[in-house]
């Protein structure tokens, strides 16, 4: 016999909940502002953001996936489509031959570079500007934890 799921408390689904509509707002509207100004979704923004933060502008597509939680054929599916649109390109991997890299084209430093004070404009009035430093560090501290403890049973 199964024993009875540990339901959540008035507050905890409170939390839950609100974290859940909280990210899907703020996704949507920073990701409708880089769309209409940039034409960049979302995604093709967090992925190009990945991208120009590593050292080389490039990823192999398994660090990719994992840096974004992202199974590797979603991955695969966005890449095919940023990469019609010139903004990545993939190149074998010369040490693995089953590997691959993801490379930021010039285009899509470029795309990133005009979208990315539109955002950061975005994620501070949308976001930050709501809460106290205090908020935002605990914010940190708490996402850095759930984030960690679940990517080491990954």
């Amino acid at each position: 016999m199964s024993a009875e799921p540990r339901w959540l408390t008035t507050t905890e689904e409170q939390a839950w909940r609100g974290l859940l509509r909280m990210h899907d707002l703020l996704v949507s509207r920073t990701g409708r502002s880089l769309q209409n100004e940039f034409g960049l979704s979302a995604t093709d923004y967090t992925v190009l953001a990945e991208l120009t933060r590593a050292p080389d502008g490039n990823l192999r597509i398994s660090e990719l996936a994992q840096v974004l939680g992202w199974e590797k054929s979603r991955v695969s599916h966005h890449l095919t489509r940023m990469a019609k649109r010139g903004l990545i390109t993939r190149e074998e991997c010369a040490d693995d031959r089953r590997g691959a890299f993801v490379v930021v084209t010039p285009e899509g430093r470029a795309a990133i570079t005009a979208a990315a004070p539109h955002h950061v404009t975005d994620v501070r009035q949308y976001f930050l500007d709501h809460l106290t430093p205090g908020q935002i560090t605990l914010l940190a501290e708490i996402a850095d934890v759930v984030i960690k403890k679940n990517s080491a049973e990954a």
